[in-house]
């Protein structure tokens, strides 16, 4: 009877063995952009399912907290919607990280108003008068239109807090590097962003193209007053015609190796390009989805 229960002992040490082998798990930590922190949540479920002993957690935050993330070696990998800035990598370098960056996908920054404002289209010399310190247009009947239900047509301007990579490659592309004029309404969030202009007659506000939604309208974008507008869309973003179409990036640590590697190599796969191209953004290649 003893020997029986010794052996069923060891049986079941044996199994529980087996079985912590199999749930054990290697986390990949990944932070940061706020544009990309939908489709990364995606690549992390469905990765999952390709491999069941890797979690992925993501956190969101802005391309500012996946930097200083990976600045700190607290992150296996920051998601970014812009380069990385010299001070960045110098500090990274100095903690002992480098840096290496992976596009991952594009975007069309899109500029989006209520969805009851007149207004179609606008070039970034305009949008520049309107959200640049030194531009002179702060109502709506300065662009030829009235917005119902805006009392004194006042531009109401919705922005991003400047810890995002979309608050920063706006003023770099089209504010020329100019400061915000004051008084924004400087949101945390890309749905944030799209949340009040919704709910706000008077207002515009920019966001990445994957936020669009049927409660907002997104505006034709020209380069400069008279010129064509385009449209943004996957396709624009991807051909580069649409005049705000931006890289989506990954930062690691190194080259990646192991299973940050494999993850990275899956993202950039066919299966993983046709995720972010089912989220609404550009691929980084043409690809066949089902």
């Amino acid at each position: 009877m003893k020997k029986n229960a010794m052996l069923l002992s060891v049986i079941l040490v044996s199994t529980l063995m087996v079985v912590s082998s199999a749930v054990a798990e290697t986390v990949i930590q990944n932070k940061g952009s706020d544009t990309l922190v939908n489709v990364a949540q995606t690549w992390a479920e469905a990765y999952q399912k390709v491999d069941p002993k890797v979690s992925v957690a993501v956190t969101g935050g802005g391309s500012g907290t996946g930097f200083a993330a990976l600045i700190n070696g607290t992150v296996d990998i920051a998601n970014a919607s812009r380069k990385i800035k010299r001070i960045e990598r110098n500090m990274a370098k100095k903690n002992g990280h480098d840096p290496v960056q992976f596009i991952v996908g594009y975007d069309a920054l899109a500029v989006f108003i209520n969805i009851h404002n007149p207004l179609n289209e606008i070039s970034l010399d305009k949008l520049a008068g309107i959200y640049g310190e030194k531009g002179k247009i702060v109502k709506w009947d300065q662009l030829g239109i009235k917005v119902p239900g805006c009392a004194n047509q006042e531009i109401i301007r919705v922005s991003r807090q400047n810890n995002s990579g979309t608050y920063a490659y706006f003023r770099e592309t089209i504010m020329k590097r100019q400061d915000y004029k004051s008084g924004s309404r400087d949101m945390h969030g890309s749905k944030d962003v799209i949340d009040l202009v919704d709910q706000t007659p008077c207002a515009i506000g920019y966001s990445g193209l994957a936020y669009d939604t049927d409660q907002v309208k997104m505006l034709c974008i020209s380069e400069k007053d008279g010129d064509k507008c385009v449209e943004p869309s996957e396709k624009t973003a991807s051909n580069k015609t649409y005049p705000i179409a931006r890289p989506l990036f990954m930062y690691t640590n190194g080259k990646p190796k192991g299973e940050v590697k494999k993850y990275i190599d899956w993202i950039l796969s066919d299966e993983g390009q046709c995720i972010i191209k089912k989220k609404g953004y550009a691929p980084v290649r043409s690809v066949t989805c089902k």
